[in-house]
Protein backbone atom coordinates (compact mmCIF):
# COMPACT_ATOMS: atom_id res chain seq x y z
CA UNK A 1 0.00 0.00 0.00
CA UNK A 2 1.40 3.82 -0.41
CA UNK A 3 1.47 6.25 2.13
CA UNK A 4 1.06 9.48 1.94
CA UNK A 5 1.83 11.53 5.06
CA UNK A 6 1.66 15.43 5.08
CA UNK A 7 3.71 16.01 7.90
CA UNK A 8 6.57 16.07 6.90
CA UNK A 9 5.45 15.63 3.25
CA UNK A 10 6.52 12.03 2.21
CA UNK A 11 5.19 9.09 0.60
CA UNK A 12 5.79 5.38 2.53
CA UNK A 13 5.37 2.27 1.10
CA UNK A 14 3.88 -0.52 3.57
CA UNK A 15 2.61 -4.55 3.14
CA UNK A 16 -1.25 -5.02 3.74
CA UNK A 17 -3.77 -5.92 4.60
CA UNK A 18 -3.63 -4.14 7.85
CA UNK A 19 -6.16 -2.13 9.76
CA UNK A 20 -5.63 1.42 9.80
CA UNK A 21 -4.67 1.29 13.88
CA UNK A 22 -2.05 -1.07 12.88
CA UNK A 23 -0.15 0.99 10.30
CA UNK A 24 -0.46 4.08 12.89
CA UNK A 25 1.34 2.00 15.72
CA UNK A 26 3.67 0.90 12.58
CA UNK A 27 4.30 4.84 12.16
CA UNK A 28 4.21 5.83 15.72
CA UNK A 29 1.27 7.94 14.76
CA UNK A 30 -1.19 9.10 17.77
CA UNK A 31 -4.41 8.31 16.15
CA UNK A 32 -6.17 11.51 17.85
CA UNK A 33 -3.64 13.10 15.49
CA UNK A 34 -4.80 12.63 12.08
CA UNK A 35 -6.87 11.83 9.48
CA UNK A 36 -6.82 8.56 7.54
CA UNK A 37 -7.82 8.90 3.95
CA UNK A 38 -8.87 7.00 1.21
CA UNK A 39 -10.72 7.59 -1.60
CA UNK A 40 -11.55 10.84 -0.30
CA UNK A 41 -13.28 9.64 2.57
CA UNK A 42 -12.57 9.21 6.10
CA UNK A 43 -11.52 5.58 7.79
CA UNK A 44 -12.05 4.51 11.20
CA UNK A 45 -9.32 2.69 12.62
CA UNK A 46 -10.88 -0.43 12.59
CA UNK A 47 -11.05 -0.92 8.79
CA UNK A 48 -8.94 -2.74 6.43
CA UNK A 49 -6.12 -1.29 4.19
CA UNK A 50 -5.37 -3.60 1.57
CA UNK A 51 -1.81 -3.83 -0.35
CA UNK A 52 -3.40 -2.07 -3.72
CA UNK A 53 -4.64 1.05 -1.43
CA UNK A 54 -3.58 4.47 -1.48
CA UNK A 55 -4.35 6.26 1.88
CA UNK A 56 -3.23 9.89 3.24
CA UNK A 57 -2.57 10.37 6.85
CA UNK A 58 -3.61 14.34 7.22
CA UNK A 59 -2.18 16.03 11.19
CA UNK A 60 -5.30 17.57 12.51
CA UNK A 61 -5.37 21.23 12.90
CA UNK A 62 -7.71 23.55 14.88
CA UNK A 63 -7.79 26.98 14.94
CA UNK A 64 -10.29 30.19 16.10
CA UNK A 65 -11.05 33.20 15.94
Amino acid sequence: MKIHLSQPDRTLELQGPKQVKAILKNLDIIPATVLVIRDGGLLTEDEMVRDVDSIEIRSVISGGI
